[in-house]
């Protein structure tokens, strides 16, 4: 009995999946953080990489009410004020050896749209335990300044990374005081 060769997937045969992603600053200039779950057949690829949090947009679904929800499911967090948007949408590609695993193998890598909001609450609202019928996003979270940011994401995600803190980089300063 020999083995089935499995078939090739084209990448670029593959759509990107639309995406939203969030900076959450707080009042001291800090950006949260989550450190990944890591879960056989994850997208990401297995590691201890950290992350801002991002998701799937729903058919139909406003990008921005795409990253109040997200950012809610994945953080408990709804004290935040936005304070930027992207203007046009940045990509990514999966690296070879996740094409046709990651996401059911519908896609090639996310096209993803950033917002960036201030964090205003208590941290006592953070809760990074999935709601009922979500999966575990992060296991652990922390408040991260931007020149440590690149070096704690998967290394494939880093040209998004350096995207989104060009844009929104001037806004993780500071407040009040």
């Amino acid at each position: 009995m020999t083995d089935t060769p499995k078939p090739t997937i084209n990448a670029d045969d593959l759509p990107y999946r639309l995406c939203v992603g969030q900076m959450v600053i707080n009042r001291e200039g800090l950006i949260w953080v989550g450190r990944r779950a890591d879960t056989p057949g994850d997208a990401e690829g297995r590691g201890t990489w950290w992350q801002m949090p991002q998701g799937g947009i729903d058919p139909g679904e406003d990008p921005a009410a795409a990253a109040r929800r997200e950012l809610f499911e994945e953080t408990a967090i709804v004290s935040v004020e936005q304070i930027g948007e992207q203007s046009g949408w940045v990509t990514y590609d999966l690296p070879p050896e996740l094409i046709g695993i990651a996401w059911g193998g519908r896609y090639r890598g996310q096209k993803q749209k950033w917002f960036a909001y201030r964090f205003i609450g208590d941290e006592s609202e953070i809760n990074i335990e999935p709601g009922p019928g979500l999966e575990r996003e992060f296991i652990a979270w922390r408040w991260s300044r931007p020149d440590e940011l690149l070096d704690s994401i998967v290394p494939f995600k880093r040209e998004v990374y350096r995207q989104v803190l060009a844009d929104f980089g001037p806004l993780a300063r500071p407040i009040g005081g």
